[in-house]
């Protein structure tokens, strides 16, 4: 029985680490692509590791040339960020207030809340348009922002982990006479920091891959992110594989950094999920 279960986790372990590398193809060649010279992109067979590099010359066009990579990047990060700080602490407040604050009508709200998810996003984005254009946040960062700050699957899902603590700690905290904001940072925030870690994590790459809202929202060039930026660069230089899969390269190297500094939150916030549940 023992020898049974060892073939079948050896196995799986290869299927597995197969599919993996499956999955992994795409990126190598794509980061493979973009050390390249453009005459050795398509090459046949594939050459996975350059004979001749131009690492050097292709990120430099890319940083340094005439399309301003940087400041795309800066554009990028700051719309990232704050957008992730305010929708975790707007996110986290509102899953606590539906969780641990019994108020008339409370249960109501939150459904109400929760249908608002059922209507795709691409339904409203007419009357955003007109609003931002007459309130005078449409073309700003500010306005961006603005529409990632409200998050209700952030509700739900924080909320779900603000139900998995006991009442004991909240009513202890009262009789010592503490007040819901104090209860709130104090207490029940850094019980559930794993989940809102992997919220944030979340957040973040939603936010970073978004194309629909500066498409529709960001008409300045120098106010655009990096999926508007890498549309332009490709549109502009389709013939020239290496640059464009440097250019994609860049838009994601920030991704992976963000992973690897937070996949412990994300296990974490996954176990504790599954915990609670």
């Amino acid at each position: 029985m023992k020898e049974k279960l060892n073939v079948w986790k050896l196995t799986n372990t290869v299927v597995m680490l197969a599919v993996s590398i499956l999955f992994l193809l795409p990126f190598i060649w794509m980061l493979s692509a973009s050390f390249k010279l453009e005459t050795d992109v398509f090459k046949y067979p594939i050459q996975w590791i350059p004979e001749r590099w131009n690492a050097v010359e292709n990120y430099k066009e890319i940083w340094a040339g005439q399309y301003a990579f940087y400041l795309y990047y800066w554009n990028s990060i700051k719309v990232a960020v704050l957008t992730t700080l305010i929708s975790c602490a707007v996110s986290a407040l509102a899953a606590y207030g539906f969780s641990k604050i019994d108020f008339p009508a409370g249960k109501w709200l939150f459904l109400i809340v929760l249908a608002t998810y059922m209507v795709p996003s691409q339904a409203i984005l007419i009357p955003q348009f007109i609003l931002y254009r007459n309130i005078g946040l449409f073309d700003s960062h500010f306005g961006l922002i603005l529409l990632g700050c409200f998050s209700v699957l952030g509700t739900f899902m924080l909320r779900q982990f603000f139900m998995g603590l006991h009442n004991d700690y909240i009513e202890s905290a009262k009789i010592d006479g503490a007040g819901h904001w104090r209860i709130f940072w104090q207490i029940a925030f850094p019980l559930v920091r794993p989940a809102i870690a992997t919220y944030a994590i979340l957040r973040f790459i939603w936010t970073w891959n978004d194309y629909q809202n500066p498409l529709i929202f960001i008409r300045t060039d120098k106010l655009y992110t990096i999926p508007q930026a890498v549309d332009k660069f490709a549109s502009m230089n389709g013939e020239f594989y290496s640059l464009i899969m440097a250019a994609a390269v860049s838009a994601i190297f920030p991704l992976l950094i963000t992973f690897i500094i937070g996949q412990k939150s994300v296990i974490e916030g996954i176990a504790v999920g599954g915990v609670k549940g």
